[in-house]
């Protein structure tokens, strides 16, 4: 649309939301274009182009050196489905995003929900990345709505890399195997093991290191190592503990697929009168504040969630600068290291057991 001049007036300039407007695109999409950004599709690209011809728009040359300086926008899509994990993360966040000149639009969303809804929304607010941690991280339909976005992403903890994003994780697989290693050099071959939940591939992986390691110990896959469905909650660890330990024949050491599930195993040996170490070890995974909070204090795998959490920023933060340079950098997978914390509720079984043992999943 062009501006109608008054009698004796001078046109009023066309501004970024009317050449929006004409293109049919949000503004946000009209200054990548004209600031040469490459994560604009092509057709949009041309509608912008037209529309700029048409009201002979003329980008102030002042705010663009501005918006080359503007702060970073980030969102965050979380969940407190696992309470623990989320604390650690928010403090490597928070830690990392006064550092950077970076602003948080952090969304709560249900794990229970796809969380593209809160996506969509925080595109639509202007946002410059998306960071995804567990369990969004796994979500493919959410990555493909950010990714016809051009908006950057980042997952954190994700299993498996995704090509339409940056990643930031541990191998799953191999600090499980350890941990399973451990447990097995301890002297111990009744063995039990709490699943994560079913939907994330970090969860899939961490069994497949655990059946790995009884495996290559050659145990029988058809007695007395007992794994049972958890989904990285509390709740879901106390029922999962009541399963293993109602048994005749109750495992030695039980190995949960994270430390909220560790507790809550813990709680339930406690109930049962098992003292814990000597009774029956406990290890959990992802060293979370709970692990040291608890008595007896968790064995765990040290996931540097801090970390990972201030280094998905990082990732974000060269992309989009990148970006406003007009460069297109490609997206990276960093994988981090983690650690065999011991503590106070592992040690050996009280007496070897005479027969060989093994899965039933």
């Amino acid at each position: 649309m062009k501006h109608a001049a008054q009698p004796g007036s001078s046109p009023k300039p066309a501004t970024v939301t009317d050449v929006a407007r004409l293109a049919g695109v949000s503004t946000m999409t009209v200054s990548r274009v004209v600031n040469g950004e490459p994560t604009v599709k092509q057709a949009a690209r041309a509608k912008v182009q037209a529309a700029v011809a048409a009201l002979n728009y003329t980008p102030n040359p002042a705010a663009r050196k501005l918006a080359g300086s503007r702060p970073i926008m980030l969102g965050l899509l979380y969940s407190d489905s696992r309470a623990g994990y989320l604390s650690g993360f928010m403090l490597g966040l928070l830690s990392k995003i006064s550092l950077r000149h970076v602003q948080l639009n952090a969304q709560y969303c249900d794990a229970a929900d796809d969380g593209e809804e809160a996506v969509a929304n925080m595109i639509a607010t202007g946002i410059d990345g998306v960071i995804l941690p567990p369990p969004f991280c796994e979500s493919q339909a959410l990555l493909d709505l950010i990714a016809r976005s051009g908006t950057p992403a980042v997952t954190v903890s994700a299993g498996r890399p995704s090509p339409l994003c940056h990643g930031v994780s541990i191998d799953d697989y191999k600090a499980a195997y350890e941990m399973t290693r451990h447990l097995l050099a301890l002297g111990h071959q009744r063995l039990g093991f709490i699943m994560g939940d079913p939907g994330h591939s970090s969860s899939e992986r961490r069994l497949a290191g655990f059946r790995a390691a009884v495996a290559e110990a050659g145990l029988d896959p058809e007695h007395d190592i007992q794994a049972v469905q958890g989904r990285f909650t509390y709740h879901s660890g106390l029922d999962a503990a009541e399963l293993l330990l109602s048994g005749g024949r109750r495992p030695s050491a039980i190995f949960a697929s994270n430390d909220d599930m560790a507790a809550a195993t813990v709680a339930v040996a406690q109930r049962l009168g098992l003292y814990v170490p000597s009774d029956l070890t406990v290890v959990g995974f992802d060293d979370a504040p709970l692990a040291t909070t608890i008595w007896p204090e968790l064995t765990t795998v040290r996931q540097p969630v801090g970390d990972m959490a201030s280094m998905a920023v990082d990732m974000l933060v060269r992309h989009i600068r990148a970006a406003r340079n007009g460069v297109n950098l490609p997206f990276g997978q960093q994988m981090m290291d983690y650690t065999l914390i011991r503590r106070q509720s592992d040690a050996a079984p009280k007496h070897r057991p005479a027969v060989r043992l093994g899965i039933v999943a």
